[in-house]
């Protein structure tokens, strides 16, 4: 790859203590942030708040497994699809405005929801959900780093903490409310994201997230880069093991809406651990591609247990609970290797990479509901045992691509959006940061 020779770009970029200190100083955030955060654990919430409810779904609307999984595949589908227009609509319309049209259309739509008639119109109204989770989802990490004080590193662990809450706290909430009725998770969600547009509304300030238009077909062209089209094919094969877990345990778990709250309440949990505390301390110590493949190797052997014992309660909670940890640590690492090896600015990259991974994990619960119900509960599991090791296979024969263009991106000035420096380089930024 060919070297850049702006000397102060370089000196900038390679100034890595001048970074790290901020990144963990503690320094006192703006509100912006903060009210962005707090969206941010609603939108994650958003994910989980379902899971406790889907049992009594498919009960009272006299639907099949498949039919309910639906409320996971029009989401994500959608919200796959549309991470193609992100960029567009934000770098026009400015990143505030972005997330404010994404809140308010999961508010409509989540409200919209609750009141379905037929699983048919809730599936619906999970798409339009889907449409505005991906308009603020891809808009507000770019916000938070262009509104927060010390650095990258700690803007990005702002937005992963806020995630790991939502992820934690949205299964035990969603059971709670899911035990007085299915739709007062629906109506929970939509009144908090209220509370979030708000906030929003009032404290985050008017924000570009690119320096200028991004066209519609950028996220596409930015996957012939080699590197960025294996990671997201990797997370592709991971999400499909990972909405395994998350959509379909709960309809072969037998639990009431608080006790299924509770399991991925503690699944949630681990996640949250592991995406913050422990996966850059892995990643550091033993490198990206070893890291992931040992993940995906342990997650692949929990999977087989749970396919394995599907019908046995214990074996199961506890194995969902421990998937919980490798999840964590893929979320985490998948993405930051991402936002490294892109040649590109980091909307194109994260809407290049979240198009492809949220096609997998769309396409799975669906999958697992037909395959579950016409062959086997246990077949879904094992499904998500083979994605698994279709990922590993892909890590173990081009992971020095992956592994390559991670190492060039420290000499690589990246392309400048809102927030960003024009010769930030994350790799050593984090590393001396943790150090």
């Amino acid at each position: 790859m060919a070297q850049h020779t702006d000397a102060p770009a370089r000196a900038a970029a390679h100034d890595a203590p001048a970074i790290a200190p901020t990144a963990r100083s503690g320094r006192a955030q703006p509100k912006a942030v903060w009210a962005v955060a707090f969206a941010c654990v609603i939108s994650f919430m958003g994910i989980g708040f379902v899971d406790p409810i889907l049992p009594a779904i498919g009960e009272q609307m006299r639907a099949s497994h498949a039919e309910v999984e639906l409320l996971f595949t029009s989401y994500l589908v959608v919200t796959a699809v549309a991470m193609l227009i992100t960029g567009w609509v934000s770098s026009r319309i400015g990143g505030k405005r972005t997330m404010l049209l994404g809140l308010g259309i999961i508010v409509v739509f989540a409200a919209l929801a609750a009141a379905s008639p037929t699983i048919g119109a809730m599936v619906g109204f999970r798409a339009g959900w889907g449409l505005g989770n991906a308009l603020f989802i891809a808009t507000s990490l770019a916000v938070i780093v262009g509104s927060a004080s010390g650095g990258v590193p700690g803007a990005i662990a702002i937005y992963e903490a806020a995630m790991g809450i939502g992820i934690a706290v949205g299964p035990l909430l969603g059971g709670l409310l899911g035990s007085i009725g299915w739709q007062w998770p629906f109506l929970g969600v939509a009144a908090l994201m209220l509370v979030g547009l708000i906030g929003t509304l009032v404290l985050v300030p008017s924000t570009r997230t690119s320096t200028r238009p991004i066209g519609v077909l950028e996220p596409l062209r930015a996957l012939r880069h080699r590197g960025l089209l294996v990671l997201s094919l990797v997370a592709l094969l991971y999400n499909w093991a990972f909405f395994t877990v998350l959509a379909y345990a709960p309809l072969v778990l037998g639990l009431d809406a608080i006790a299924l709250g509770a399991v991925f309440f503690g699944w949630g949990l681990l996640v949250a651990i592991f995406a913050v505390a422990v996966a850059p301390r892995l990643e550091r110590r033993f490198g990206l591609v070893p890291v992931l493949v040992g993940t995906f190797v342990v997650m692949a052997l929990d999977l087989a247990v749970m396919a394995a014992w599907t019908d046995v309660p214990a074996v199961l909670i506890a194995t969902v609970v421990l998937s919980g940890a490798c999840s964590g640590l893929n979320n985490t690492l998948v993405t930051q290797a991402v936002m490294q090896v892109a040649p590109v600015s980091r909307p194109v990259a994260s809407a290049s990479y979240s198009f492809v991974r949220f096609l997998g994990g769309g396409l799975a619960p669906l999958v697992a509901g037909i395959v579950g119900a016409a062959v086997s509960v246990h077949l879904p599991f094992w499904l998500g045992v083979v994605a698994l090791a279709l990922a590993v296979a892909l890590l173990l024969a081009v992971g020095g691509v992956v592994t390559r263009a991670v190492e060039s991106s420290h000499d690589r000035v990246l392309p400048e959006i809102a927030g960003d420096s024009p010769a930030e380089v994350p790799v050593e930024a984090r590393r001396t940061a943790d150090a």
